[in-house]
């Protein structure tokens, strides 16, 4: 049995950061159902050509394993609808900005009020309260916020955005709040409002620059360099835009890799004598370095470093991921089947049980398919009412 079989969520999230929340808690196990509507289905729904393809952008990549109903929350009787779907569940998750479910009538009172065990799990880019709690934002503003964006990038470049790495940490962390809000319901009884931002995410994952900065410091970019290795980064090989990173961490690494190179000048050079010296001449060092990596291919590479015990990898892309054999056996990259019908790789929870299975067990959902099931089953409602509310465009 999967370790939240049993809990139910109202998922009224959309676009990336809140849906990979109740993605994970669906492959945990939650039965997720997710509310939409014609008149206002989740962007990521859209043709969206970012990815490649005139298809739903990443959809697929967090909607895969819920239920799909259609609720206008536009109308007073949608509202009573999504009421009843709250009754029926223990979670509540949405990613609208701060007062967006409040003027809704489904704020955290009003649920808690109808159903006062209910746990609502809110994800926004600033959070629900102060004073920039107004803000919408996406991704990229979610890492320039939190001050990852300006410690990404070139020293002699500007700050870099993030993208989707700060969705998916959003996500990640909503759906552990998400699972310690629904372990204190089952100890205690008691429900909750938990309230994540996305600044403060990414404002988490800069501590230790926080703390140089704090201790009279000036953190700065430093793009693929390290502050104390070398040779460190990412280099060319003879193949178009195919990438190796290399780490050189000691003293005994750096003559291995000089042998390995057919570079045995540079051990005698005095600019590479030291940790310290090789760091103050590291631009001319991974020049050194890139004259050899040009000559071969990434994959040789790799293998020769490694075999030499110095850490080196190919820098994957996404063909590398999808048919990754050691991914794949580990059932980390599964096939599902997208809206249109059509087989493609999507990801698995990176989380393994000893004791219970984790993963999708169904493909991305239709705009509204299983209404029969939620609508007809879990909330009682007969054919006519639904056929009704139809008519009247409440489930539309």
């Amino acid at each position: 049995m999967k370790p939240l079989a049993g809990v139910r969520i109202a998922d009224f999230t959309l676009h990336a950061a809140g849906p990979f929340c109740t993605h994970i808690l669906s492959q945990l196990g939650a039965e997720c159902i997710k509310v939409e509507s014609a008149a206002r289905p989740d962007i990521f729904r859209k043709p969206h050509p970012v990815y490649g393809r005139m298809g739903p952008a990443s959809f697929d990549q967090v909607a895969s394993n819920k239920l799909s109903v259609r609720i206008n929350l536009k109308d007073a009787k949608g509202i009573a609808l999504a009421k009843k779907l709250v009754g029926v569940s223990d979670l509540v998750c949405e990613s609208f900005r701060p007062g967006v479910m409040e003027r809704l009538g489904l704020g955290y009172a009003a649920l808690a009020a109808l159903k006062p065990v209910v746990v609502m799990v809110s994800v926004s880019s600033s959070g629900q309260s102060g004073p920039d709690s107004h803000f919408a934002g996406y991704a990229p503003l979610f890492g320039a916020w939190g001050a990852l964006g300006y410690l990404t990038g070139y020293e002699d470049g500007p700050p870099v955005e993030m993208r989707h790495v700060m969705d998916h940490s959003v996500g990640v962390n909503a759906a552990m709040a998400a699972v310690a809000a629904i372990y204190r319901l089952r100890q205690t009884g008691r429900g909750g409002h938990v309230d994540v931002s996305a600044r403060e995410v990414a404002c988490s994952l800069v501590g230790e620059a926080l703390l140089f900065a704090a201790a009279g410091g000036e953190p700065a970019r430093i793009g693929n360099d390290h502050l104390r290795m070398a040779p460190h980064g990412v280099f060319r090989t003879r193949e178009e835009d195919r990438w190796l990173t290399i780490a050189v961490g000691t003293d005994d690494e750096w003559r291995r890799l000089a042998r390995l190179i057919d570079a045995p000048h540079l051990l005698t050079d005095p600019r590479f004598q030291t940790r310290a010296s090789r760091h103050m001449h590291r631009q001319v060092l991974h020049g050194e370095v890139e004259h050899w990596t040009m000559t071969r291919e990434a994959g040789e590479a790799e293998r020769k470093l490694q075999a030499a015990g110095i850490a080196a990898h190919v820098s994957c892309n996404m063909e590398d991921i999808a048919h990754d054999r050691h991914l794949r056996e580990r059932g980390t990259v599964v096939d599902v089947e997208d809206t249109a019908g059509r087989e493609r790789a999507a990801l698995k929870a990176p989380i393994r049980f000893s004791k219970s299975e984790v993963g999708m067990t169904r493909g991305t959902p239709r705009l509204g398919e299983d209404e029969d099931y939620v609508f007809g089953e879990l909330l009682g409602l007969s054919r006519e009412d639904r056929d009704v509310l139809i008519d009247q465009q409440v489930i539309f």
